[in-house]
């Protein structure tokens, strides 16, 4: 269960940056940055499982 809980918050994290980076940075609509968090945030979500798996 902890394997999910990092999986989880790792993929918050990053979605969670991407999309305040582009909103108010960047100032992006906002359906372009919920695209990208969504993106990037099953990238992280890819990443975050394949590390716990090691």
């Amino acid at each position: 269960m902890k394997n999910w809980r990092y999986i989880a918050l790792h993929t918050a994290a990053a979605a969670a940056f991407i999309f305040l980076l582009q909103r108010y940075v960047l100032h992006a609509s906002l359906e372009s940055c919920l695209l990208w968090a969504v993106v990037i945030g099953g990238c992280a979500a890819g990443l975050a499982y394949s590390q716990s798996n090691r």
